[in-house]
Order: structure tokens, then C-alpha cells, then sequence
């Protein structure tokens, strides 16, 4: 738990971290709990355990201190939903979930949808991967960060 004052105490120091050491357009995924963290972090991006916490209510947080690159059209991305599922109808609430997040911390830009197995290629590159209890179905989220202007630095 992190105390210190005007950061979410579910921020942990390991993510404070990471997000502090992220640059303009690097990547932080935020991954469901089927997504293969562990293996995908083998290759690369820093692995960041937050089991228990749903992808929404660390997004709330996480946006309080991370902004969103505004030189891309999609600061946000998700995982397409598969063919077999798209047959089946399958919906994704949590994605709505995710757009309000986004347009409250000042993005009106849509989704990105990204195949599955592009996906996990992504998420190799990304700075850090944060595995999470996220219990949603398509539910990881890729977020690209963008710039704070000298004037927002004080």
C-alpha cells in the first residue's frame, strides 16, 4: 500500500515506479486474469502482480498520474474480440467501462481493437505488464503515454 498524499493508495510502489520510468509512447498493459503475463514478461517487459484488483478501478487510479499520448489516434487499445465469439454474439461490457474512464481523464478517442495473437506481440514491447484479477472476458487494455507540458510541471 502506498501512503503518500494525492496518489491512489492502490497504486503500488512497483507501478509508481514503472509508470514513472515510461516515456512518451511507451505501453503499459493491463491484463485479465487469463492473459498470459508470466510467459508473455519472459522476453521483456517488466511483470507487476495486482491480483485482486479489476482492471476498472486500477485504470481510475492509474489515470489520476498517467497521461494519455495525444499524438496517436488510439491512446487505448484492447484485445479484438476472436471469430467464434463474435459468431456467438459475445459482448464486452467492460469496454464501456474502459471509454468512460478514458473520456474522464480527457480522451475521446476510440478503442483500438488489436487481433489476439498482434496483441500478444504488443505486449512483449511494452514498458511494463501489469497482471491483474480482472475476471472480464477480453478485458486487457493497452495504454499509450503520452507527454505532460512544461506549464502542467509545476
Amino acid at each position: 500500500m502506498v501512503v503518500l498524499k494525492g496518489v491512489p493508495s492502490i497504486l503500488s510502489p512497483e507501478l509508481l515506479y514503472a509508470l514513472a520510468k515510461m516515456g512518451h509512447g511507451d505501453e503499459l498493459v493491463l491484463a485479465d486474469a487469463n492473459f498470459p503475463a508470466s510467459s508473455i514478461c519472459r522476453c521483456g517487459p517488466t511483470e507487476i502482480r495486482a491480483d485482486g484488483l479489476g482492471i476498472p478501478q486500477l485504470l481510475e487510479a492509474i489515470l489520476k498520474l498517467f497521461p494519455l499520448d495525444t499524438y496517436v489516434c488510439c491512446p487505448a487499445a484492447v484485445m479484438d474480440v476472436v471469430e467464434y465469439d463474435k459468431q456467438r454474439g459475445l459482448k464486452i461490457p467492460v469496454w464501456s467501462e474502459y471509454v468512460r474512464l478514458l473520456d474522464q481523464a480527457g480522451s475521446s478517442k476510440p478503442l483500438e481493437k488489436v487481433e489476439r495473437f498482434l496483441f500478444y506481440e504488443r505486449a512483449k514491447k511494452a514498458a511494463a505488464v501489469v497482471a491483474t484479477g480482472e475476471t472480464s472476458l477480453y478485458g486487457n487494455l493497452i495504454i499509450k503515454k503520452g507527454v505532460i507540458p512544461a506549464e502542467d510541471q509545476c
